[in-house]
């Protein structure tokens, strides 16, 4: 199709795509970008190595538009035919602004796309990952599917790490799940963006994170059905600076922020605020028990310890107090 009729239909402006579109094309893999263009790189090659014989587009959203550090990767995949898609930029930072823009995009773009997944501009898809998450859901007929993102951590002594529960996978084995909680691997059919709305991520969580969990819980409140595929695995590498104990002891807090505002969104009449408002407080004397039996388990301080830091993360919340990790600062030359 024709590139100007195309960049006339984007809801945003299109800086990178491919020499030839399909618009038929049934599946749209969506990918939010920020300053990680060496990671997206191996992203995309991911995408690229995938065994399966369905067509799919990807769609790349840049979400620093200063520095535009990933058009540049972008470009090298779609203007060498090695991938069918385009890159777009959403010049309103934050994280639910970038996914909210990917979804939108599609949804305009793809009008016959049913299966739109998700991967992380930081992750890397094993080969058979789309075919597992497109067949799980023809097979199933979830609404929602969510499978594993494994950790690469840089430092190979950080190991350990992956029986973190910030780490962890949510489940073991495939099957049917009552939600899913991330969206860094996961397939959402069309029809479910028709039922909750738009936008789909709600901007109240754009710099905290978590419009994901909010987005799926929303999901599950209409009734809606999940379900787990355990060999669709995702890679997600894991930086040294996020294996430190005060980046993950932020995490717990923010885990437990996004839990409290959750559930505040769906406390609508007094008594459940009041309800909510116990609840927040007898989780801190419960997270010692957890912690203690984790203690116990794991021999381990970090992991012991990290009930209790979500257990504070909803606690402060509560009070307003959020952390931001979202909210980036701007590059100086």
């Amino acid at each position: 199709m024709e590139s100007s009729d195309l960049t006339r239909e984007a809801p945003r402006a299109i800086v990178a795509m491919s020499r030839s579109l399909d618009r038929r094309i049934e599946i749209v893999v969506c990918i939010p970008c920020f300053r990680r263009p060496e990671h997206l790189r191996q992203t995309l090659r991911s995408l690229v190595a995938q065994r399966t014989t369905r067509r799919f587009a990807v769609v790349m959203v840049e979400n620093d538009a200063s520095a535009c550090g990933s058009v540049s990767v972008a470009n090298e995949f779609l203007q060498a035919g090695k991938i069918t898609g385009f890159c777009v930029v959403e010049p309103r930072q934050g994280n639910c602004q970038a996914i909210n823009a990917a979804f939108e995009t599609a949804h305009t773009i793809f009008s016959n796309a049913a299966c739109l997944l998700m991967i992380d501009d930081d992750e890397i898809a094993s080969p058979d990952w789309l075919e597992e998450m497109v067949h799980t859901a023809e097979v199933t007929g979830a609404d929602v599917v969510g499978g594993p993102v494994l950790q690469r951590f840089d430092d190979e002594a950080k190991q350990g790490l992956q029986r973190h529960p910030a780490f962890r996978p949510a489940y073991d084995a495939s099957g049917p799940v009552p939600i899913i909680y991330g969206c860094g691997n996961c397939l959402i059919r069309r029809s479910v963006f028709d039922k909750l709305g738009s936008p789909a991520f709600d901007l109240r969580f754009n710099f905290l994170g978590g419009g994901d969990v909010d987005f799926f819980t929303r999901c599950r409140r209409i009734g809606l059905k999940f379900h787990w595929a355990a060999e669709a695995v995702i890679t997600e590498t894991v930086p040294d600076n996020r294996t430190l104990a005060s980046w993950i002891a932020l995490r717990g807090l923010r885990i437990g922020a996004i839990n409290y505002l959750v559930q505040r969104k769906g406390a609508q009449t007094p008594w459940l605020r009041v309800r909510l408002a116990a609840k927040v407080l007898a989780l801190f004397p419960l997270s010692l028990f957890r912690a203690a039996r984790l203690y116990v388990t794991e021999r381990k301080a970090l992991i012991a310890l990290h009930p209790m830091i979500v257990a504070a993360g909803g606690l402060l919340a509560a009070f307003g107090i959020e952390p931001q990790p979202y909210k980036a600062s701007k590059i100086t030359s």
